[in-house]
C-alpha cells in the first residue's frame, strides 16, 4: 500500500499538471523530476539495502542504525552545502529558474535524511506506521498541488491567502508542494535522530559501502533507463513542447509499472523464502509464466482502451500528438517486469554485482540509441531506446541465468503468449480502422482470454475449485 498507492495518486497529479501547464512548462517539471530521481539514487548510495543486509547480520543492531544514519546525515549536509553554493550555475546548466533548483536541493536532502528512519520502521516490523507516513506524504503533496494550482488562483484579492499567489508560478508551486510534504515527513521522523547514540563504526561502514556500491551502480542504471531521456532530449535541443507531450504520454505506461511494482513487492520475499525447497526452480518457472500471462493481458487491455485512458490522464489535446510512444513504453515496462522475475538467480547465489553490470549495459544502450535516433526521430527515438534497453536486459539475464542457475522456463508457451498479445496490441493501435472502433479490440481481448484458458485450463479450473 505504501509503495503502490502513492504511484496511483500520481495518476491524479498528471491530469492536473496537464490541465494547468502548457507543454513547455510540463517539460520543465519533467526534466527537474528526472534529475530528482537520479540524485535520489546518488544520495542514498545503496545504503538502504545495505542497512537491511547488515541489520539482519549484525548482533548489535544499534551500531548498524547509528553508522548508517551518521553516514547519510553528513553526506546529505555536504551535498546541501555544495549544491546551494552552485545552485545558480546548476540552474543555468538545466535552463530553469534558480528558485526551482533551490527547492529541488532541499527536497533531495530532506528525502535523503528519512531513508534510514523509514528503513528502521520496516526492519522493526512496523508496517502501519511506515504506510501512514508514506501515504500521508503523498496525500499532503496532492492536496497542496490542488490548493496552489486550482483553488489559490480563484481567491479574491481581499483574501489574506491572496498574498501568496503569484502569476505564472505554477511550476514553482509544484515544487513548493513537494518541499512542504518532504519537510513534514522529516519532522515526523526527526525524533529518530535524537534516539541514536551517534557512534560511528568505520569498519562496519566500509563493509556496508562495499555491499552498497554495486547497488548504487544498478540504481543509477535504472534511473538512466527510466528518466534520463528527458534530460537528453533537452540537451539535444528537442523543443520543450515535444518533451512535455512525450513526458505526459509516457505516464500512461504507469499501468504496467503499478502491476510490476505490486507484484515485485509480494514476490521477492517469496523467492528468498522458497530458495531452499527442492522444487524451487520449477516454482520460479511457473510463477514467471503466470506473470507473463497476466502482464500480456494488461498490455493488450491498456492498448485497446488507450484512447479512453488518455482523456482521463492526459486531458488536453495539445499533448496527444505524442501518443504514438505509449505502446512502446507499456511494452518496455512489461519487459522490465519479466527481467525482475529472471533476475532471481543472481540474488539467490549472492552475485548482485551481475545485476549492476546488466543495468550498466542497459544504461549504455539507452544513451547510445538516444544519441543515434533522437536527431532523426525526436522523442520517438527515446521510446525505442527504452524498449531496446529493457528488452536487452531481459534477454541477457535469461541467458546468464540459464548457465549459472538453470530454471525450466516454459519458453515456448511464454513466447507465444507475449507474441499474440503484442500482435493484437499493434493491430488495435496502429491500424486506423481498428482503432476507430472498439469492436476489434474487445474481440481481441475475448480471443486472447480464450487462448489463455485453452492452454491453462487445468490450472484455472484447479484455482476456481479451491475453497
Amino acid at each position: 500500500m505504501a509503495t503502490v498507492l502513492p504511484r496511483m495518486i500520481s495518476f491524479l497529479l498528471n491530469p492536473l499538471f496537464v490541465k494547468k501547464l502548457p507543454t513547455a512548462e510540463f517539460a520543465n517539471v519533467s526534466i527537474i523530476f528526472a534529475y530528482l530521481v537520479i540524485f535520489n539514487v546518488i544520495l542514498s548510495y545503496g545504503m538502504e539495502t545495505a542497512f537491511f543486509r547488515f541489520y539482519n547480520l549484525e548482533e548489535d543492531k544499534k551500531k548498524v542504525i547509528s553508522t548508517s544514519t551518521i553516514s547519510i546525515f553528513w553526506s546529505s549536509l555536504l551535498f546541501l552545502a555544495i549544491a546551494l553554493v552552485y545552485r545558480a550555475t546548476i540552474a543555468d546548466f538545466i535552463s530553469v529558474k534558480t528558485a526551482f533548483v533551490t527547492y529541488t536541493i532541499w527536497i533531495l536532502v530532506l528525502d535523503a535524511l528519512v531513508i534510514i528512519p523509514f528503513s528502521k520502521l520496516r526492519a522493526e516490523k512496523r508496517p502501519m506506521q511506515y504506510a501512514v507516513i508514506k501515504i500521508g506524504n503523498v496525500l499532503l503533496n496532492l492536496v497542496l498541488n490542488v490548493f496552489f494550482l486550482v483553488i489559490l488562483p480563484t481567491i479574491s484579492s481581499d483574501n489574506p491567502l491572496s498574498t501568496i499567489y503569484f502569476e505564472n508560478f505554477q511550476v514553482g508551486y509544484i515544487f513548493v508542494s513537494n518541499l512542504v510534504a518532504s519537510l513534514a515527513t522529516f519532522l515526523v521522523l526527526s525524533p529518530n535522530y535524537f534516539r541514536i547514540n551517534w557512534k560511528f563504526d568505520a569498519v562496519l561502514w566500509k563493509k556496508m559501502m562495499t555491499y552498497a556500491l554495486p547497488i548504487l551502480v544498478a540504481g543509477l542504471g535504472f534511473a538512466i533507463n527510466e528518466h534520463f531521456d528527458k534530460i537528453l532530449l533537452e540537451k539535444m535541443h528537442v523543443p520543450k513542447t515535444d518533451i512535455g507531450a512525450y513526458s505526459a504520454c509516457y505516464k500512461l505506461g504507469m499501468f504496467m509499472v503499478l502491476f510490476r511494482t505490486a507484484y515485485t513487492l509480494g514476490i521477492e520475499p517469496f523467492f528468498f523464502s522458497h530458495a531452499d525447497k527442492d522444487d524451487a526452480p520449477q516454482t520460479y518457472a511457473t510463477i514467471t509464466k503466470y506473470f507473463v500471462i497476466l502482464g500480456s493481458f494488461i498490455l493488450l487491455f491498456v492498448i485497446v482502451f488507450i484512447d479512453i485512458f488518455k482523456v482521463l490522464l492526459v486531458p488536453s489535446e495539445d499533448y496527444w500528438f505524442a501518443m504514438k510512444v505509449v505502446p512502446l513504453i507499456v511494452l518496455a515496462n512489461f519487459f522490465l517486469g519479466i527481467y525482475t522475475n529472471l533476475s532471481v538467480w543472481y540474488k539467490l547465489i549472492d552475485k548482485t554485482h551481475i545485476g549492476a553490470i546488466i543495468s550498466i549495459i542497459g544504461a549504455i544502450l539507452t544513451l547510445l540509441i538516444n544519441f543515434w535516433l533522437v536527431p532523426a526521430l525526436s522523442y520517438y527515438g527515446s521510446a525505442i531506446a527504452t524498449i531496446v534497453a529493457y528488452g536487452s536486459m531481459m534477454l541477457i539475464s535469461y541467458y546468464l541465468g540459464q548457465r549459472k542457475y538453470p530454471i525450466p522456463y516454459d519458453v515456448k508457451r511464454i513466447g507465444a503468449y507475449m507474441g499474440v498479445a503484442i500482435l493484437l496490441s499493434a493491430l488495435s493501435f496502429y491500424i486506423p480502422v481498428f482503432r476507430q472502433s472498439y469492436i476489434f479490440g474487445i474481440f481481441a481481448l475475448i480471443v486472447f482470454g480464450y487462448y489463455i484458458y485453452h492452454y491453462e485450463k487445468e490450472t484455472v479450473l484447479r484455482i476456481l475449485k479451491r475453497k
